[in-house]
């Protein structure tokens, strides 16, 4: 062998916790070109052959080498992993020397064969090393011949080839033990060996940690939050231009000549029958007063049985038991009856008193005088009618509709859908299905929702304290301006929105509860 050769390149365990493979005793393969040589001598690179292990010993066979003519100038790079699956080792099979040009093809063929090289102890395995993919096994597979370690011999010549074939038998049959040996990185039993070198590279966030996933942003019907806003913000601006636009509209149509004359002949309002009473007396103040409190109390508990899915407080009567029914539902129900028994005197009273005839149409009058008060409204220019004498022709449609179609409507609907309907009548709910109960309930409510706050706005917009006065303060005059500067009536309308308030804020089961047992049974789940 060359001289002054450097030991070979150590590397990872054969087996876990052994030591660095090849052992330290191991010469170093190699092989060099003479340079003086013709440039067709061609040498044999040195390989590793299994040169069977020590009984006993669990160590993998030691380096075999095969005999070179010791040269000067070059060595053979030791071959490796191939660079791609399932191709062969890396540097190629030709030997290229380090100090001139590799040899032609014509050089390789007509090279010398190189004697096959002996295996230790009559193996004729190749060595196995690490797998080609995890969780495989050892490569080359077991029984793999030792007639390709020597890769010049393989394309030398012919007689090389016979007799690599010859040898590849013999190895077939005799399978090296290598291939039991454990795999680095396999599991194995007892702690795991330390390195034996300082660690260098530890493993990440990743490794112990993965993103979680979003999670669905909780949606309200359709859409989201977001999503919503993001509707009411562009809704509103929409409503906003067609807004303006229709008062535009309907200003450039009032100056015309035609249009004049009609809100001259029609003001907006009619004169009532003789004998219709005038102003407002105190009862129906009071009666205003619990409408509003008990309508809105009843669309809150509505609302909230649309959107109760699991009630957790239940109620019966006393002597059913079995009727049980949510709390919510309970008190939805029992605002009904209020607000029938006060729809109920309130209407005994408007028919004795005479105050009818403000809210019920008694001429044809009275419907081009709503187009014409309804002009008025949209075109930013309010009627002036003193609401103490006579309402305007379109507020005395939208009294009437309320009072004497919706409520009705939301009466006969709820009752059907209560547990007051008689179910066992069969044909009487054949008749009246509750499908259809649902369908005209729900829009009643919305109904009465419009009709609140469009009410409002508009008596803030015309005149709010003498408004005011004459609803909740039972004060007024056939002079407009008469109270137009009395506070009384605002500040019993904010009295009556506390109050309003806190009823809204106290209607939950910790409050209703108690009140619920007075009339049955309350539990819960």
């Amino acid at each position: 062998m060359a001289t002054g050769g450097s030991s070979m390149r150590r590397g990872l365990p054969r087996v876990a916790g052994g030591e660095p493979w090849p052992p330290a005793a191991s010469a170093p393969a190699e092989a060099v070109v003479d340079a003086s040589a013709p440039p067709a001598a061609v040498v044999e690179a040195a390989v590793e052959r299994p040169a069977g292990p020590s009984a006993g010993s669990g160590e993998p066979p030691a380096l075999a080498t095969a005999s070179v003519p010791e040269r000067s100038g070059t060595t053979v790079v030791r071959r490796g992993l191939p660079r791609v699956a399932g191709g062969e080792p890396w540097p190629s099979a030709v030997v290229v020397a380090a100090a001139g040009p590799g040899p032609t093809p014509a050089e390789v063929a007509s090279a010398a064969p190189a004697p096959p090289l002996a295996a230790a102890d009559g193996d004729t395995s190749v060595c196995r090393g690490l797998p080609r993919i995890a969780g495989g096994d050892a490569w080359p597979p077991a029984g793999t011949a030792a007639a390709v370690s020597s890769p010049i011999a393989a394309v030398s010549s012919p007689a090389a080839a016979d007799a690599a074939a010859d040898g590849a038998g013999a190895a077939a049959e005799e399978a090296a033990p290598a291939a039991d040996l454990p795999l680095i990185g396999t599991a194995t039993e007892g702690p795991r060996a330390p390195l034996s070198v300082p660690q260098t590279a530890w493993a990440g966030r990743a490794a112990s940690r993965r993103p979680q996933p979003k999670p669905e942003p909780r949606r309200i019907g359709p859409f989201t939050k977001t999503q919503w806003a993001g509707a009411v913000v562009v809704g509103g601006v929409g409503l906003l231009f067609a807004a303006g636009m229709a008062v535009l509209a309907v200003r450039f149509l009032l100056s015309l000549d035609g249009m004049r004359d009609f809100l001259a002949t029609y003001p907006g309002e009619y004169h009532l029958p003789a004998g219709a009473p005038v102003g407002i007396p105190a009862w129906l103040g009071w009666q205003h007063f619990f409408n509003v409190f008990l309508m809105v109390l009843i669309i809150r508990s509505g609302l909230t049985i649309r959107r109760e899915k699991r009630p957790s407080v239940f109620w019966a009567p006393k002597n059913n038991p079995k009727g049980k029914t949510s709390l919510t539902i309970w008190f939805h129900q029992a605002l009904d009856i209020l607000w029938l028994i006060n729809g109920a005197v309130f209407i005994v009273l408007l028919f004795v008193t005479g105050q009818w005839m403000r809210i019920v149409p008694t001429s044809w009058e009275v419907v081009p005088n709503a187009l014409s008060a309804a002009l008025q409204y949209v075109s930013l220019d309010w009627p002036t009618e003193n609401g103490w004498v006579n309402y305007n022709a379109l507020q005395q449609l939208a009294y009437f509709s309320t009072v004497f179609i919706a409520a009705p409507l939301a009466a006969i609907t709820g009752f059907r859908m209560s547990g007051m309907w008689p179910k066992k009548n069969l044909k009487l709910s054949a008749a009246y299905p509750i499908e259809w109960a649902r369908k005209v309930h729900f829009p009643v409510m919305l109904f009465f929702v419009v009709f609140i706050v469009i009410h409002v706005v508009l008596v803030l917009a015309t005149g709010a304290l003498r408004n005011l006065n004459h609803m909740y303060a039972a004060q007024g005059s056939v002079d407009p301006t008469a109270y137009a500067d009395n506070w009384t009536g605002f500040w019993l309308f904010v009295v009556s929105l506390v109050v309003i308030a806190a009823a809204w804020v106290a209607a939950r089961p910790l409050v209703l509860a108690p009140i619920a047992r007075l009339f049955g049974t309350v539990s819960g789940r």
